[in-house]
């Protein structure tokens, strides 16, 4: 790619939601220790903080009232996938989780959304559906239901590229990749089976690869305007990578929702009208 090539922030529309009750009670991914404390007034800031930078680049922030006993409802980009302003909601694997779907569903239906679905098949929203221009990557191998693949691509009209993951730390596709523009990725190989590497290989020749390292510290669970690229700070290759690109990589610090497996992405679900 040419490095001159000028990149401009789109403006999105996002939903997001407090961490009020937030905290590590129950273990359903291997970054979750509920042995280890938790800091729930630390967590509403650093939350504060990033919902203010979206902001501050002029994106426009919704938000959803956390339910008290549900304290996974912050990372709202598990709650629903929208696209063509389409809802298809979202079904969670683990009883923990599983009241965050109807609370984001009825949301959606309180703001006026028509096109709305309950789904058959278990899918968590968009930390498995990744929409890169007009194509939704779509994970599995953890949480979301392979077959809720055909669900969404009968739903939304759009075709679906089902990929699988195999590495526990890497649970959800929104943790292993990111969607950095309508043509553009990073993601990290080893998180994937080879056949879905090769997928990866054949539509994204030129995607950026994340290393070991700063897969680890949840660099891919981020999110970009087309510009800005807001991702933890500790992912310091892929700043560098993203900067040469002529993207701006923006630092976030999240290291008390990353106690629970969740970062940027996580925390934020988009709008698409």
């Amino acid at each position: 790619m040419d490095m001159s090539t000028s990149r401009t922030a789109t403006p999105r529309r996002l939903l997001m939601c407090p961490p009020r009750h937030f905290d590590v009670t129950y273990s359903i991914n291997p970054w979750m220790e509920p042995e280890k404390p938790t800091d729930a007034a630390l967590a509403l800031l650093q939350w504060e903080r990033l919902r203010d930078l979206f902001t501050d680049l002029g994106h426009t922030v919704e938000v959803i009232e956390p339910l008290p006993g549900v304290p996974d409802m912050v990372f709202a980009a598990n709650g629903a996938t929208v696209v063509d302003g389409k809802v298809l909601g979202a079904r969670f694997r683990h009883v923990e989780r599983t009241a965050e779907g109807p609370a984001y569903l009825r949301w959606f239906v309180r703001q006026g959304y028509r096109e709305v679905l309950w789904p058959e098949h278990i899918n968590e929203g968009e930390g498995d559906y990744l929409t890169v221009g007009r194509r939704i990557l779509a994970g599995t191998g953890f949480r979301t239901d392979p077959r809720s693949h055909a669900e969404a691509q009968e739903f939304f009209g759009l075709p679906v590229t089902g990929l699988t993951l195999v590495n526990p730390r890497h649970y959800h596709l929104d943790t292993a990749l990111a969607v950095l523009s309508d043509t553009e990725i990073m993601y990290y190989p080893e998180a994937f089976t080879p056949g879905s590497r090769a997928v990866l290989r054949e539509m994204f020749p030129d995607a950026v690869l994340a290393s070991a390292e700063d897969a680890a510290v949840f660099g891919l669970n981020a999110f970009s305007d087309g510009l800005n690229v807001l991702l933890p700070q500790a992912a310091r290759g892929l700043h560098e990578q993203l900067r040469s690109r002529g993207f701006r990589p923006v630092g976030v610090d999240l290291s008390e929702l990353l106690k629970a497996g969740g970062s940027v992405k996580c925390c934020t679900l988009e709008l698409r009208p």
